[in-house]
């Protein structure tokens, strides 16, 4: 039997999956089952795109369930108890500075079913979190990116 992946995350991200799992459960279900029932009454399924467009609806919004309570059920909050503040980890937030002279960047790092780039949070399992998880405010790391390997400097973690 495979062993489920563990999904970290903060209590407000397992809050808003759990929010999006009530949406999709009491709102969506049932209007796509609403919307087959009417497309059923259209007559020839074969050939009726209303019935096909619902179904895959329908199997969309299923496996989102599934995935969201699989999520759910397999998710590990991340609480910040290090002894060390200055220490890169899960759910902190750290700003470091491209060397020699480029631009201050901050992001909180959080585990992958909530990271989102636009809004600042990536993956632990991402290239840059892993090059800096574990390090320290003043200490410099090297980060891969697609264009090459970059320098950088942790300035502050919080």
């Amino acid at each position: 039997m495979a062993v489920d992946k563990s999904y970290y995350m903060t209590k407000e991200g397992k809050e808003k999956l759990t929010k999006e799992l009530e949406y999709l459960k009491t709102v969506r279900r049932p209007e796509v089952v609403e919307r087959i029932k009417i497309a059923r009454d259209f007559g020839d399924l074969s050939e009726n795109s209303e019935y096909d467009a619902a179904k895959d609806e329908q199997a969309f919004v299923e496996s989102r369930i599934s995935q969201i309570e699989m999520m759910i059920r397999n998710s590990k909050i991340i609480e910040n108890t290090e002894e060390n503040p200055n220490v890169v980890s899960l759910g902190k937030t750290v700003v470091f500075k491209e060397l020699p002279d480029g631009d201050e960047e901050e992001y909180i790092i959080v585990g992958s079913a909530e990271a989102d780039p636009f809004e600042g949070k990536i993956s632990n399992d991402s290239p840059i979190a892993k090059s800096l998880l574990g390090h320290e405010v003043g200490q410099e790391v090297t980060v891969p990116t697609p264009a090459g390997e970059m320098q950088v400097r942790i300035v502050s973690v919080r």
